[in-house]
C-alpha cells in the first residue's frame, strides 16, 4: 500500500530499513515498529482526535505492510494501537501520550524477554555442550550468551545462512560474547551434526500447531537433528506466536529479490530462467522438542496455551502459506 502523504520521514525511513533488512531479527523489526508508532504520533500536527485516529490507522496498516511474515511486526503493531483504540482519547495530546507509553512499554518488554530468554535457555544446556544455530536470532544469542558465561558451552557452529549471509552476524556476536564459533556453510549442517549436542534456532512466528516459520534452511537443520537424535530447541519471545493462526489463517512466506540468489546479472542475462529466493521455511512441532519463551520452556505442543491466554480464544485451526513451496510443509492444528 502507498505511503500515507503525512507519514514523517524518520517514519519512513525505518518502514525502508525493516523492508530492505537493514534492521533483521523479529525482535528488533518489532521494537523498531513499535518506536516507528511513537515516532509517528509525535509528528502529527492537526489538533482533531478523530483525525488523530484516523491517522494512526493509516501509520500502522502501511507498517505492516513493511515484512509480511515476521509476526512480531503486526503483534507489536497491535500492542500499540489497541491501547489507542480502547482508551479513545479525548484530544490529540492524549493520544499522543497513549501511543507513546504504550510503545515504551513494549520496547522494555521486549527486551526483558530476551534477557529472561536467556537465562531460562541457559540452564538447559549441559557443560561441555557443542551447539549449532541458524542465522541471527537475539533470543538464541542470548541463550548462547548467557551459557558461555556461566562456562557451560565454549564451541559453536553457525551455518552461514545464504543468501543474505546473516550467520556471518551471528558469528561475529557469538564470537564477541566469547565462543569458540565455528562458521560453517550451509551445505555442511548433515556433516557436522554428528559433533553437536544441542541446535538453538530463533523464530519469526510459531503457529498455533506448533509449527515454527524462521529463516530458510530451518527445517533441514531440524531434520538433520532429528535424524542425529540432537535436541532441537526454538528461543522465541511469546509476541512471536501468531493469534491469526488460532482462527485458521495462514502465516505467509516472503519470496525476496531473486538477485539475492544469483546475482542481477545472472538474472538479466537468462531471462528464461526461474530464480525462486523464499526468505523462510516452517519446521514442524514433532521436529523441535522445546520453545523456549520468556514465560518458560514448553513443548511446541503448547503453543494454543499461549494463544488462549494471550487472546483469550480457543485453538481450531493453524496454518502457514507457503506460495509455491510443498504442501506438505503446510501446518495444520486439529480441534482443540
Amino acid at each position: 500500500m502507498p505511503a500515507p502523504p503525512d507519514l514523517p520521514g524518520e517514519v519512513l525511513a525505518s518502514w525502508e530499513a525493516i523492508r530492505s533488512m537493514k534492521i533483521r531479527g523479529a525482535g528488533r523489526i518489532a521494537r523498531e515498529a513499535a518506536a516507528a508508532l511513537a515516532g509517528a504520533a509525535d509528528a502529527f500536527s492537526g489538533r482533531d482526535a478523530r483525525e488523530f485516529l484516523d491517522y494512526m490507522e493509516r501509520v500502522a496498516a502501511f507498517m505492516r505492510e513493511a515484512r509480511p511474515t515476521a509476526v512480531s511486526l503486526p503483534n507489536a503493531i497491535s500492542f500499540v494501537m489497541r491501547r489507542l483504540r480502547d482508551a479513545r482519547p479525548a484530544d490529540v495530546d492524549a493520544g499522543r501520550a497513549i501511543v507513546k507509553a504504550a510503545a515504551r512499554e513494549f520496547i522494555e518488554y521486549s527486551s526483558r524477554a530476551v534477557d529472561a530468554i536467556g537465562e531460562l535457555g541457559a540452564r538447559r544446556l549441559r557443560n561441555g555442550d557443542v551447539v549449532m544455530t541458524h542465522c541471527h536470532s537475539s533470543a538464541a544469542a542470548a541463550v548462547l550468551s548467557e551459557a558461555r558465561r556461566a562456562g557451560k558451552i565454549n564451541r559453536v557452529y553457525v551455518k552461514e545462512t545464504r543468501p543474505r549471509l546473516q550467520g556471518l552476524t551471528a558469528a561475529r556476536i557469538l564470537g564477541e560474547a566469547g565462543l569458540d564459533v565455528v562458521l560453517i556453510p550451509d551445505s555442511a549442517v548433515r556433516y557436522f551434526m554428528k559433533d553437536v549436542d544441542r541446535v538453538i534456532v530463533g523464530a519469526d512466528a510459531v503457529a498455533a500447531n506448533g509449527a515454527v516459520v524462521n529463516k530458510i534452511g530451518t527445517s533441514v537443520v531440524a531434520l538433520a537433528a532429528k535424524e542425529a537424535r540432537v535436541n532441537f530447541y526454538v528461543a522465541a519471545e511469546t509476541y512471536k506466536f501468531s493469534p491469526k493462526t488460532i482462527v485458521g489463517e495462514l502465516v505467509p512466506i516472503e519470496f525476496r529479490d531473486p538477485a539475492e540468489v544469483a546475482g542481477k546479472g545472472w538474472v538479466a542475462d537468462h531471462p528464461g530462467i526461474e530464480v525462486m529466493n523464499p526468505a523462510f521455511d516452517v519446521t514442524p512441532a514433532e521436529y523441535i522438542d522445546a520453545i523456549i519463551t520468556e514465560r518458560g520452556v514448553m513443548s511446541p505442543y503448547a503453543a494454543p496455551l499461549i494463544l488462549l491466554e494471550e487472546y483469550g480464544v480457543r485453538v481450531w485451526g493453524a496454518g502457514v502459506d507457503e506460495g509455491k513451496l510443498h504442501p506438505e510443509e503446510m501446518g495444520r492444528a486439529s480441534d482443540t
